[in-house]
């Protein structure tokens, strides 16, 4: 997924590299894709008062540059709180397309006052729109056969394998994964608890942060051979904390690249 463009994150983090992937911490009302935290976010779930639920802080963009990335719209809304980011693929390329989730309906509110507005050369169109088409644009994104994952749905993700999980099984392995979605409070001992019993030292570990020290919800972690890390696979889209963690093939080269942006 790595290469494909897609992204997620929160408080104003971004993808580790300036590539952006097909998938971020998906964020969803009951189930491991939204949980945006409860100091003040959104919460689907709070009629107190007997007020109607706010509205979910959604926003659609179009006409994006085609080599736009994540860091390009954390600029384009700077000042505003994202928690999620979905750069849309059709075809495997890049359409233009964008999904932002904004930390509270305000702040939607103020992102729609960008519409119109240049990013580079193009201006951008930028509209409220509804979460059943943003859940809808995150389960095709994560391959989901038949598009739409049922976001009352409050397991795990579906078993079922879809076309992109089986992807992963004919991608070249090396001793190093790259993990995605990860919770933004993530810490070394997180991660190495996740894989435990598949021998991770602390040292092994590299959580992907921004040039300003903000997490990026990505991390690199190097296991003791290629075979390891192909057992360790079987954490794909496991839990940690309220989120699950999508894992890929990663290469040293990758893991080097996040690593010496992380210290910029």
């Amino acid at each position: 997924m790595y290469g494909s463009r897609g992204g997620m994150y929160g408080s104003g983090g971004v993808s580790d590299g300036y590539e952006v992937g097909s998938k971020r911490r998906r964020m969803m009302d009951s189930n491991p894709y939204f949980a945006v935290g409860s100091s003040g976010g959104y919460n689907p779930y709070d009629h107190t008062g007997g007020y109607p639920p706010a509205a979910f802080p959604v926003v659609r963009l179009r006409g994006l540059p085609f080599n736009c990335t994540d860091v390009d719209i954390f600029k384009f809304f700077t000042g505003l709180e994202i928690v999620d980011l979905l750069l849309v693929n059709k075809g495997g390329k890049f359409s233009g397309d964008a999904f932002v989730v904004f930390s509270r309906p305000i702040q939607a509110d103020l992102a729609v006052q960008k519409n119109r507005q240049n990013m580079g050369r193009r201006y951008v169109e930028v509209f409220k729109c509804k979460k059943q088409e943003y859940y809808y644009a995150v389960a095709a994104e994560l391959g989901y056969e038949g598009g739409y994952y049922d976001y009352d749905y409050r397991g795990s993700p579906p078993s079922s394998r879809s076309k992109k999980v089986r992807d992963k099984d004919r991608m070249e392995y090396t001793e190093i994964l790259k993990l995605r979605g990860l919770p933004f409070n993530v810490v070394k001992a997180d991660i190495v608890e996740f894989f435990k019993g598949y021998n991770v030292a602390d040292d092994k570990v590299h959580i992907a942060c921004r040039p300003d020290g903000k997490v990026t919800g990505e991390a690199y972690v190097t296991f003791e051979s290629v075979e390891v890390a192909k057992q360790a696979m079987s954490k794909d889209r496991y839990m940690i904390g309220s989120r699950y963690v999508e894992l890929f093939p990663s290469t040293p080269d990758e893991a080097r690249r996040a690593e010496s942006r992380s210290r910029q």
